[in-house]
């Protein structure tokens, strides 16, 4: 068996789990080796119910190893089988009850030990303590999994922990799978442990030392495997002479002096940077990092209508067919608006046939148009005429590969990237090692700034009654949950059963619907487009609209296990509101109760400045800090966290350039794999 085997060929796997397990991402049978853990459970240890001491309103996950007296007794309430368990402890009553489980009476024999985990809770308005639906273990397989760090993967309805936990423990034993991806002297130099080691480390840890140790080692070949591929592919540092002439300015030049706004000095000075690129003597390749709502559309929208003045093509990438939609809503608003004769030509995956093979047809005859889209725009049928300038936009959902795939579509052409994540430069200097870097940190003077608070669930419902007001006020409101749907071992708020829940909350008065990344593109389109017309009032959405969505009548988000999400994710969300002239606000809902986590969105409460948060961000991370959800949300690196392991991305920055010093065509034996390997993970980014 080997990595790109399909995960069929483990035993046990058929057709109908194969199909759940491709909505997790995995096809192959190395796709579930890289299915890391999300997190990790640690069993504590057993105790006696004398044991247990705790005080009024604490809640935890305990283990008790009980001896059963007498058989559970059996009841029926609402219908419904219960099978309840009472155990005198050292803090009084405790009630332990399973649901629809009858059988349970005959599992628990009396005079037998069993341990019993689960999560205790004090009943409100009456005595005790309850616990329900607990798993029950013989004490001797409870040892087994006491004080250990046991896997949580991320699921989706159908599959199990359980489940996945044994497909991965199947593969990990076939030694084929794990084979050294890094050169002996990068792992000797810096310290690092084997694959194989790590990838049995990282699913199923020793202790947590040991998992430690094989983290460092994965994020690092992440990191190392993303720098050496954009450092192979540009080619050498020179820059490349400028063959596009570019010698008429006036359209750009009239549209500046119409705008109903004055660009702000950062506006300014990034378009005069990019200006003198496409004019001057080399090629531009840029990056453009300016924080939410710091007007980078219409900057980028600027040096496309040069390229058009000059009878020059450019192509804008958008993540997502929503944003495109944005982005190509908005062109043909501004066309119209500044009496430009310039084409706007829209292609995405979810257009018919007859609509890409018209959009085909418009790229190879309009040699002035603004083409705006998603991935579609790279597909082989898409062949440009006159292709003078490519922009990525949110840079940090595409890939290096995809980046230049956009950019071999053009002979040559200018590159411009665009990111809204607040990026402190040393990171932004590896990461983007290969551009150029304008920052816009200003944002426009009419827009005030975001109210924000941080609040625990009890808030609620004056949360309810205040987004009633804002509807009330002709406002709009975005509510975001971590999760699609209900999930195993996931305590999170949920985009469908929250919607649900919100619509009773609400009234009929106000429309409530959901917006999640597995819809299909149309269906997105769809919501999205109701709610710009304002037919919904409230979203329920997953994180899918933090990149660039534009709707100015919003003026509240409230965010749901704010806690589970990096902080510059948050910023980003938030930058989805307090785009009109309303007054806008951002409700934070914080469900951890921990004092660390308070902490962190404190940073987020007082400051709306995303380069700020973000260097407060790296200041608090502690190199252990790598438990629950992955954080930063900037960078679609499956392991890395660019602000968490950013000494780790230095040291592999410096491996990198250790390799193309001594090696710069990677022809030496020891280096000709990574030209491979380098392929596979460029294409995970």
């Amino acid at each position: 068996m080997n990595v790109n085997e399909p995960v069929t060929s483990i035993k046990g796997v058929g057709e109908k789990t194969a199909e759940l397990l491709t909505k997790i991402g995995v096809y192959t049978v190395g796709d579930i080796l890289l299915s890391f853990p999300k997190s990790y459970v640690q069993y504590p240890k057993a105790i006696t119910p004398e044991e247990l001491h705790i005080q009024p309103g604490e809640a935890p996950m305990i283990a008790l190893a009980v001896q059963i007296r007498k058989s559970p007794i059996a009841k029926k309430a609402k219908g419904m089988d219960l099978t309840i368990l009472e155990l005198q402890t050292g803090s009084g009553l405790l009630s332990v009850v399973w649901f629809r489980m009858p059988y349970i009476r005959k599992k628990l024999l009396p005079g037998r030990w069993y341990v019993l985990y689960g999560k205790l809770s004090w009943r409100p308005g009456k005595e005790g303590m309850s616990m329900e639906q607990p798993e029950i273990y013989e004490p001797e397989s409870y040892e087994n999994i006491s004080e250990r760090y046991l896997p949580v993967y991320g699921l989706t309805k159908g599959l199990s922990n359980h489940m996945v936990t044994k497909l991965v423990q199947t593969a990990l034993a076939q030694e084929t799978c794990l084979i050294e991806r890094l050169p002996d002297e990068v792992r000797r130099n810096h310290h690092l442990c084997a694959y194989e080691y790590a990838i049995k480390q990282i699913h199923f840890p020793d202790d947590f030392d040991t998992l430690y140790e094989a983290r460092k080692r994965l994020v690092f070949e992440e990191f190392f495997f993303f720098i050496l591929g954009l450092q192979y592919r540009k080619e050498v540092r020179d820059k490349q002479p400028n063959h596009l002439t570019m010698t008429k300015d006036t359209w750009m030049e009239q549209v500046k002096k119409r705008l109903p706004y004055e660009l702000t000095e950062a506006q300014k000075n990034s378009l005069e940077q990019m200006k003198k690129d496409i004019t001057g003597e080399y090629l531009m390749q840029r990056l453009l990092q300016g924080d939410v709502g710091s007007g980078k559309t219409i900057i980028a929208f600027l040096c496309m209508v040069l390229c058009s003045e000059n009878h020059y093509q450019s192509a804008i990438m958008a993540p997502t067919e929503v944003l495109a939609m944005q982005h190509y809503d908005n062109f043909c608003q501004w066309v119209e608006e500044y009496h430009l004769p310039i084409p706007v030509v829209l292609l995405t995956g979810s257009m018919t046939q007859k609509q890409k093979r018209e959009a085909y047809e418009k790229l190879q005859q309009l040699d002035n148009a603004i083409v705006v889209g998603t991935h579609a725009l790279i597909q082989d049928k898409a062949v440009y005429g006159r292709l003078a300038l490519v922009i990525t936009d949110e840079q940090h959902r595409f890939g290096v590969k995809q980046r230049q795939e956009l950019t071999d579509k053009g002979i040559n052409p200018h590159v411009l990237v665009m990111s809204a994540t607040p990026i402190p430069r040393t990171l932004a200097m590896i990461l983007y090692g290969d551009l150029d870097i304008s920052v816009m940190n200003e944002v426009p003077a009419k827009r005030l700034p975001i109210k924000n608070c941080v609040v625990n669930t009890t808030y609620r419902p004056k949360a309810y009654d205040f987004i009633r007001k804002e509807v009330a006020l002709g406002h709009q409101a975005y509510v975001i949950c971590p999760l699609v749907e209900e999930t195993e071992n996931m305590d999170s708020e949920n985009v469908k059963d929250y919607s649900k829940r919100l619509r009773e909350e609400l009234g009929p008065g106000i429309q409530v619907e959901f917006l999640h990344g597995k819809m299909k593109p149309k269906d997105k389109n769809a919501i999205m487009e109701r709610f710009l017309r304002n037919e919904i009032q409230v979203l329920v959405s997953t994180t899918v609209i933090e990149v660039g969505v534009n709707v100015p009548n919003a003026t509240v988000m409230m965010i749901e296990n704010a806690e589970r999400f990096g902080l510059a994710q948050l910023h980003q969300l938030r930058g989805r509101v307090g785009r009109g002239n309303a007054q806008s606000y951002c409700i934070m809902i914080n469900t951890s109760g921990s004092k660390k986590s308070q902490k962190r969105l404190d940073i987020l409460n007082h400051s709306n400045d995303g380069f700020y948060i973000a260097s407060e961000d790296l200041k608090l991370r502690g190199p252990g800090d790598f438990f629950g959800i992955r954080q930063s949300g900037e960078m679609y690196f499956q392991m890395g966290d660019i602000y968490q392991d950013a000494d780790v991305l230095q040291e592999a920055s410096d491996a990198v350039r250790e390799i193309l010093d001594k090696d710069p065509e990677l022809l030496l034996e020891e280096h000709r794999r990574l030209k491979e390997m380098m392929e596979q993970y460029t294409f995970r980014f």
